[in-house]
């Protein structure tokens, strides 16, 4: 990921600004629509303003104003004075100097150049100057660079790819605490019988352990969100179990297609039979395995579950060790998910 110097933020921040004063809206001039609420002093009428420039919320900007749950995030992520932390969407950087404090260096992944400079300002002939490290771009077009930890404000529209993309970064890191969504934190925390256990759930607790750290008000950020927030710590399992995670998903997508049916229920499904008699055709002719006349791939599958003892079962109460069974009695019989 490409490095940003001073001199580059700064000639982006004058095209930007030279580009704005020929638009109707600019950062100095707020544009309000007609009927709108005037902008009051200092900001927006929706509070967008704090530090300068204008949030963009189509990129998620949500700026967290609270020193205290920038503080307790922080704490829960432990920290040493030898870590290397990556913060994905900095914003003006009211949790990376709380970050800055303890670590030996940040690398603050930022997409908007504005937002870029004005962290760069900020520690600028400071302390912490040497210890900040900005990367201009999208983390998600991005490889990622060497880190411990990973602390994130993360902007909502990449929770799910941001989540996944950590957790099978390597090498592995130590932990990320990452702020989300709160219906988002809480599937991805939630356990059997729970009624956001999914797919996600079961895709994520696979490779890491996960816990729900606080919640936070939307009145924590500005401009505020129109959801409710939760703080949540990954930890990712070290070492990572052994297992194709294409077949994985490919078995969880199929049982919580419907997870409150019983799972011979959601295996019944027509498209879902023509997939699997298909891959079951292409292994053994890959494998030099013969298919007896007359096979039927609904005899197979069926069969599978009702010796497991897993064909009156529901995906919504089922665990990953059932799963792990499940696809592994599967792969006995040559039934395969992708």
């Amino acid at each position: 990921m490409p490095k940003i110097t001073t001199q580059q933020l700064r000639k982006r921040t004058q095209a930007s600004a030279a580009t704005a004063a020929i638009k109707p809206q600019t950062i100095g001039a707020p544009y309000v629509k007609h009927g709108s609420k005037p902008a009051t002093k200092g900001g927006s009428a929706d509070g967008s303003r704090h530090f300068g420039p204008m949030f963009n919320k189509d990129l998620g900007q949500h700026i967290l104003i609270n020193p205290l749950v920038s503080q307790g995030i922080v704490d829960k992520a432990h920290l040493k004075q030898t870590d290397t932390v990556l913060e994905v969407g900095p914003g003006t950087g009211n949790l990376t100097i709380k970050i800055l404090e303890q670590a030996k260096k940040v690398i603050a992944c930022e997409a908007d150049v504005r937002l870029a400079a004005e962290l760069t300002k900020r520690v600028q002939g400071g302390p912490f100057q040497h210890k900040l490290e900005i990367l201009h771009g999208d983390v998600m077009k991005r490889d990622l660079p060497f880190f411990d930890v990973c602390i994130s404000n993360t902007p909502y529209q990449i929770s799910s790819p941001l989540t996944f993309k950590l957790i099978f970064h390597r090498p592995i890191f130590r932990c990320a605490v990452l702020m989300f969504q709160r219906e988002f934190a809480m599937r991805l925390v939630a356990r059997p019988g729970d009624s956001l256990y999914g797919r996600l759930s079961v895709n994520c607790q696979l490779y890491s352990k996960v816990t729900h750290v606080m919640k936070v008000g939307k009145n924590n950020f500005k401009p505020p969100p129109n959801v409710e927030s939760s703080v949540v710590k990954i930890e990712p399992l070290n070492p990572p179990p052994p297992v194709d995670f294409e077949e994985w998903d490919g078995l969880v997508r199929i049982a919580f297609s419907r997870k409150h049916k019983t799972l011979a229920a959601s295996f019944k499904n027509t498209a879902t039979m023509q997939m699997l008699d298909e891959n079951y055709r292409t292994y053994c002719a890959s494998n030099d395995l013969m298919v007896e006349d007359g096979f039927q791939i609904k005899d197979k599958i069926l069969g599978v579950l009702e010796q497991m003892g897993y064909s009156d079962a529901r995906a919504s109460k089922l665990d990953i060790h059932d799963f792990l069974k499940l696809l592994s009695a599967f792969h006995d019989a040559n039934v395969h998910f992708c």
